[in-house]
């Protein structure tokens, strides 16, 4: 396997001074310096790692510690932009190669009790071989960092402050949304696993059985994944008392942003959450190459706040920050649930039928590109709504909106269904509709079912995939369901027919949150 290039250790500028009273004495005015050094994980497997460390502190000095495991598939090299500016501002900063990857030895455990331990491992090893603070330790990271730093925490009591970037909480939420494998998202990890590491053998049968749809495992799939997942140990982080921030994007396709709305909201301690437009780590990616960034600067003053003790204010602003999908600037709220505060139905009426097995033409797009086009473009996914084959997508429409309807949330469906066969997939889509008919995707998610009886009506309660969406006044909304993504493994057998009906008693509807002005 080709090694990652090395950079030359560099010498950084001056630090910022904003150590707060806890910390004595503070780094003077020195550079910093970078080092590669192997160090011992679980059970002595060599983890590569690089150490950034303010120098001129003098023996006495005591700094406090950021440690940061790297993404899925990413070299070591991944942080060193932001290190160099954590150190620059008086910060100790370690960053290692997850096990199972590139030079680092072992296996992919996909955050296991392996990795966790790494992370214990590491910490160790800073406090015997810098400069650190064991009273101010931190972890940070994107992705699959994010997740083993929010595991870590459950771990290991040391850790003060954890910032999670584009990561995930709840595992088998994030690629098993909806009892519906994210086909696209799993491929995508998994390919990347074996382009770059080494998967171990329960990874290599997971991903096998996953994907093969072998519902005889899902038991043990599911319950790998939740052994994998921060909200099974939820008890333990809030006993820990760790300052959480999370940070995504809306339209991350690997690890969607309800899973982690509903994680900060049992959270305990201190905490904030931040949802930006993008995709998968593409929120967090300018600041890895060292450009201006927002959620890199939030993080930077999470840990400043509750690492160094710096009174810098991010602990009064409102913990729950969300930048809409527009050219609109950052909302702050109380908390998640205050975004369920204002909410507008409007009906599904009437009955559906469809055929199964078919693409009508309305998806999701393609993971890690449609929504980075909608980060920075706003394009997201369209389909002509008139033009959709009735045979294949049921649709259903709002009436037209006099003013701006401002999606904020968590769009919820109700419907009952019945099916032909046992087994089936759906997908519904809720789609912004302009005067042409032309709908830009707002959200979706897919649900599956087993076991049902044929032609016996059942209910269905679908969370969409969270957002933030500004519905121009004059447009209307629009609910699509159809059975083929792309994005997802389906399981309607051939010729298999569902219908979507409203009986009287229990009334289909979407209910749609929206910002209250």
């Amino acid at each position: 396997m080709p090694r990652a290039p090395i950079p030359r250790p560099r010498r950084l500028g001056r630090p910022r001074g904003r150590d707060g009273p806890r910390l004595a004495p503070t780094a003077r005015a020195a550079d910093a310096s970078i080092r590669f050094v192997d160090i011992a994980g679980d059970g002595g497997t060599v983890l590569k790692a690089n150490v950034v460390t303010p120098a001129g502190t003098g023996d006495a000095a005591r700094l406090p510690l950021i440690v940061l495991p790297t993404s899925w598939a990413v070299p070591q090299v991944e942080y060193l932009a932001q290190a160099q500016k954590l150190a620059d501002s008086g910060y100790v900063v370690v960053s290692y190669n997850s096990r199972g990857f590139w030079q680092s030895g072992g296996q992919i455990e996909t955050a296991g009790p392996e990795d966790i331990a790494d992370a214990s491992k590491v910490i160790d090893w800073a406090l015997s071989n810098t400069p650190s603070d064991p009273a101010h330790v931190g972890m940070a990271g994107v992705s699959y960092g994010a997740g083993i730093s929010l595991l870590a925490a459950a771990n290991d009591p040391r850790i003060k402050a954890v910032a999670a970037l584009s990561g995930w909480a709840d595992l088998i939420d994030s690629i098993y949304s909806g009892r519906t494998q994210h086909l696209q998202a799993a491929a995508l990890l998994g390919g990347a696993g074996y382009l770059t590491g080494r998967p171990g053998p329960e990874l290599q049968e997971i991903l096998g059985d996953f994907l093969s749809s072998n519902l005889a495992k899902e038991e043990d799939m599911i319950a790998w994944g939740r052994k994998r997942s921060a909200t099974t140990y939820l008890d333990r982080i809030n006993a820990n008392g760790a300052a959480i921030m999370l940070g995504n994007a809306w339209g991350d396709t690997i690890f969607p942003p309800n899973q982690y709305a509903s994680f900060y909201e049992k959270l305990t301690g201190p905490k904030r959450l931040e949802f930006r437009p993008g995709d998968h780590a593409t929120a967090e990616a300018t600041g890895l190459l060292g450009l201006p960034n927002d959620t890199w600067t939030s993080a930077h003053r999470w840990f400043d706040r509750y690492l160094k003790g710096a009174d810098n204010g991010i602990d009064r602003e409102q913990p729950v920050q969300l930048k809409p999908r527009s050219d609109a600037g950052y909302e702050g709220y109380p908390d998640w649930k205050s975004l369920d505060a204002n909410r507008r139905k409007f009906d599904l009426g009437g009955t559906q039928r469809i055929w199964a097995n078919v693409d009508s033409g309305a998806n999701g797009g393609v993971v890690m590109l449609s929504n980075l086009l909608d980060q920075f473009f706003q394009a997201p996914p369209v389909a002509s709504i008139p033009l959709l084959p009735r045979a294949f997508a049921g649709v259903w429409q709002s009436e037209r909106y006099d003013a701006p309807q401002r999606v904020r949330g968590t769009v919820r469906l109700h419907t009952t269904v019945s099916s032909t066969a046992e087994s089936g997939t759906l997908v519904a889509y809720l789609y912004d509709v302009g005067p042409l008919g032309v709908g830009k995707l707002v959200s979706n998610a897919p649900y599956t079912f087993h076991d049902r009886t044929p032609g016996k009506p059942f209910g269905v309660d679908l969370d969409l995939f969270s957002t933030a969406y500004d519905v121009p006044a004059g447009h209307r909304l629009a609910l699509v369901v159809d059975t083929v993504d792309p994005l997802y493994i389906e399981h309607n057998p051939t010729g298999a027919q569902l219908t979507f009906s409203s009986p009287t008693a229990d009334p289909s509807y979407v209910s749609v949150p929206l910002r209250a002005e």
